[in-house]
């Protein structure tokens, strides 16, 4: 490896820290990339989470106070993944710091928290930020990207994208904080899982116009840390119905968000559907991509048909993976960190890149336009 050497901290090191971490131990199976992380510090207030990365010899520095882990000169670049209500102030603090950052959505608790966020960028000559959404790195997502792009779709009939849990199916769950409003958000399973759902729209250009919210908050109480019944407040499923516009023409765009969807535990799906072609892509089924076409069938004449594609083991930037393997959760995450850091170094080109601030500003906007869509039964513009 020979790329430019670039230091990691990690502020949260929770499950989505390990995960990076892990990533980060596997860079050499990227080709001829331009960058050479390195994990050297992490912080998290809880010191019994620090134990994970002390196995991990690049690390120089554990700590649980954010600002020493800001002042080290070894960290170039931070990944910060903490509650919701601790966004606007660290995302700050590492801005003014003068760090490179990749953020965990949504990027503030709501759009009060966003915007600091982008004054402080603006305000700080060089700044770099990113948010994290690793789902479209997926192969077969970035060939439904790239097959929307190449027109092959024609005039748009519609539109959707989803990402679906069921973690929350438990009623005996335990109480945490992405159950609460206080520090999850008014948005709930929005402000948590939405991102996943907008970047690839958002990306595309389809900026919807007006929306209609449909939210549930369906399981109202959970166990707190005796046992009792608690106050779960947060939205548990969001579907968001809008309009948006493809090369200048009106089409509906949905998207579902949701926590508590039986049989489902991480799925991630887009489908966009036009008059001269169609694309389908699940995780679920991570190699199969569906394309639909007219095709001349012998001895029947011409007749619609959707065909399933396999996609391989390739996104964003190569790999030493075999192009017949399937891609997993952890190549998706390996991708994201490679087109972030590519695109930090001035490399990623025409490659697809993570979620921009603005676009994440903008769907604090979309969230807040779907609650007043919900409460008050009526089509809602976003303020953007």
């Amino acid at each position: 490896m020979t790329g430019t050497k670039i230091g990691v901290g990690i502020i949260g090191g929770g499950l989505m820290g390990r995960e990076i971490a892990a990533a980060l131990r596997r860079w050499p199976a990227l080709i001829e990339h331009p960058a050479e992380p390195e994990l050297v510090a992490v912080c998290d207030i809880n010191p019994a989470a620090l134990e994970f990365f002390e196995r991990i010899d690049t690390v120089q520095l554990t700590t649980t106070d954010h600002h020493e882990l800001l002042a080290d000169p070894r960290v170039d670049v931070v990944y910060i993944a903490v509650r919701h209500d601790l966004h606007e102030r660290l995302y700050v603090d590492t801005v003014r710091a003068g760090k490179a950052l990749l953020a965990e959505k949504p990027f503030g608790i709501d759009r009060a928290a966003a915007d600091a966020v982008v004054a402080a960028i603006d305000e700080t000559p060089g700044s770099f930020v990113r948010v994290s959404s690793e789902m479209p790195f997926f192969p077969g997502a970035q060939w439904a990207v790239d097959y929307v792009r190449s027109g092959a779709l024609g005039r748009i009939v519609e539109a959707k994208c989803t990402f679906l849990h069921a973690s929350d199916i438990d009623v005996d769950k335990p109480l945490n904080w992405k159950r609460q409003k206080q520090f999850c958000g008014d948005a709930g399973v929005l402000n948590d899982l939405g991102m996943h759902t907008w970047h690839v729209p958002l990306r595309l250009g389809w900026t919807p116009e007006k929306v209609v919210g449909i939210l549930q908050d369906i399981v109202t109480e959970r166990p707190g840390p005796d046992g009792t019944p608690q106050p779960c407040d947060t939205w548990d499923n969001a579907v968001i119905h809008s309009w948006a516009r493809h090369d200048g023409a009106p089409f509906p765009l949905t998207t579902e968000t949701k926590r508590i969807a039986p049989g489902q535990k991480n799925t991630w799906e887009f489908e966009a559907i036009g008059m001269s072609g169609g694309v389908r892509f699940s995780t679920k089924n991570p190699k199969q991509v569906e394309v639909f076409a007219f095709i001349d069938v012998p001895g029947v004449g011409r007749e619609q048909s959707w065909q399933s594609v396999d996609a391989g083991s390739q996104s964003v930037w190569p790999t030493v993976t075999g192009p017949n393997f399937e891609s997993g959760f952890s190549d998706a995450i390996l991708q994201m960190w490679a087109a972030y850091l590519a695109e930090y170094l001035g490399e990623l080109g025409d490659g697809f890149g993570c979620v921009r601030p603005d676009e994440a500003a903008l769907t604090h906007r979309l969230f807040a336009a779907a609650i007043a869509s919900h409460e008050t039964g009526t089509l809602v513009s976003p303020e953007v």
